[in-house]
């Protein structure tokens, strides 16, 4: 399982909004650096006796199946982080457009089928669309090296990939964040997405790395084959849950009859958009987001053309950065208790958006004869690109597991695949716009100029909820509203 601001997860991130709204959420990341979880009754949290201690969530069989698979697949996910735009990039020769119409293509299928594929998943068991969406997307990145080996392997190829991945992690991501609610008590969900973020520094830590270093031992689409074994064995882990999943009970009109999906669909969005919280939490993911994709859309024509960089200091780079994320989980939870959830969610928006500035400083490769290693213009991008990749996940992780946590929390079980499939709509839907614009204008201007750009956007994206009933929360509701009254 993989998680991106969400959002990303800042997405997420993927990309964060893929850190897992990564925020939170997960996704096959095809380009970018490091910024991309129900039953059929309603059912109230289990009753905790005062002074009883809680299970710790190690201790939890089917949690830990979820942990473990997500553990697994987001390793693979973080080997073609790396080699999928390198593939694009070096070894089909790819256009800076044409780079960011790969990761624009991965992420459409969030505008086109996002909304749909919430209310049906509300009508749905979710263990299933989770298991079927690890294999099915195994099965898509299989298609790359097999091309490769048979010496037919285009750009059109990645482009349908992604496509394809893109379309069924939509699936898997709405039916992700639904889960975890009807896996776990409302009062477990902060330290459950923490936790699950581990992994995803564990993953991100070492993944890069070892992609970067991969592509220096075997050619480049071979080692897309890991990221698809991760896939398949991330699927069987989730189908050893054990947890009973009922189905949910459909929706009922007022007068009596079923209600449609177009129904449904409008519901989600009025319950979203109808929330002063999480409209504005939508706001600043999406903005975010846009900003991110714009800066990011060319990163690896940048870094591997531009400045001659060598995708094993590029995937080191990402790897130390990535440190970050195991900080933000640690820290998370903590930080939340001490300064209140809606001032966390305020100041990590703040900080995450001016990392991307960081991007536009990073000098070129030192190609003159020298006796260093490491010649020490890469050392000196490396090391801005460690920064960024820090400051960036810390950030996104305190955000998305705060801001996930909450939506999670007050949102009815029957509402939550509407509620994840339109967040994800509008935090997803500005990406591949956003990849979009920074191709547009990295092929007019220098791509320095559109990273800049992409960065100004970001920086904007904390006045959502800085001015929002947002930053006066303190702490996640242990009960629902209905619940308190």
């Amino acid at each position: 399982m993989r998680a991106m601001v969400e959002g990303g997860e800042p997405g997420s991130d993927r990309n964060t909004e893929r850190i897992q709204d990564a925020d939170a959420g997960r996704a096959v990341s095809v380009v970018g650096p490091i910024g991309g979880p129900l039953a059929a009754l309603e059912v109230k949290a289990a009753a905790v006796a005062p002074g009883t201690p809680r299970r710790s969530l190690w201790r939890h069989p089917d949690y830990m199946k979820l942990w473990t698979a997500s553990t697994v697949s987001l390793m693979g996910s973080q080997i073609s982080l790396i080699a999928i735009p390198f593939i694009a990039t070096v070894v089909l020769n790819a256009s800076p457009f044409q780079i960011a119409l790969l990761a624009s293509t991965e992420m459409l299928p969030f505008i086109l089928f996002t909304l749909p594929a919430g209310a049906w998943l509300d009508r749905i068991r979710r263990r299933p669309v989770l298991i079927a969406g690890d294999i099915g997307r195994g099965i898509a990145l299989l298609t790359i090296p097999v091309a490769f080996a048979a010496g037919v392997l285009t750009i059109w190829q990645l482009y349908l990939v992604a496509f394809v991945t893109g379309s069924l992690t939509v699936l898997f991501d709405v039916a992700d964040q639904s889960y975890l609610p009807a896996l776990l008590d409302r009062e477990d969900l902060v330290e459950g997405n923490a936790k699950l973020q581990i992994p995803a520094a564990a993953a991100q830590i070492a993944g890069p790395a070892i992609g970067g270093g991969l592509i220096g031992i075997v050619a480049a689409p071979f080692t897309v084959i890991l990221d698809a074994v991760s896939f398949f064995a991330s699927g069987g882990l989730v189908s050893l849950i054990r947890k009973q999943e009922h189905k949910p009970a459909r929706s009922i009109a007022s007068d009596g009859s079923k209600t449609n999906l177009r129904t449904e669909i409008a519901e989600g969005l009025r319950y979203v958009l109808g929330n002063r919280h999480l409209s504005r939490i939508a706001g600043s993911t999406a903005t975010s987001n846009l900003g991110t994709s714009i800066a990011f859309a060319v990163f690896p024509f940048f870094v591997y053309r531009e400045l001659g960089l060598s995708p094993a200091l590029v995937g080191a780079a990402f790897g130390l950065g990535s440190i970050g994320i195991l900080a933000g989980a640690v820290a998370a939870a903590p930080l939340a208790r001490r300064f209140g959830v809606g001032p966390m969610i305020v100041c990590s928006m703040f900080a995450t958006g001016p990392a991307a500035f960081l991007v536009v400083f990073l000098p070129s490769a030192d190609t003159s004869p020298s006796s260093a290693v490491i010649p020490a213009a890469a050392l000196a991008a490396g090391a801005l690109l460690v920064t960024q990749g820090l400051l960036m996940s810390f950030t996104a992780v305190v955000y998305n597991v705060n801001q996930v946590s909450y939506r999670q929390a007050i949102t009815p079980l029957t509402m939550q695949g509407r509620m994840n499939a339109t967040m994800r709509f509008i935090v997803w839907g500005t990406m591949p716009l956003g990849s979009l614009i920074g191709g547009l204008l990295a092929s007019v201007f220098p791509v320095r100029a559109a990273i800049l750009i992409g960065a100004i956007v970001a920086s904007t994206a904390f006045l959502w909820v800085l001015f929002s009933p947002v930053r006066s929360l303190r702490e996640i509701p242990t009960a629902l509203p209905e619940e308190r009254a």
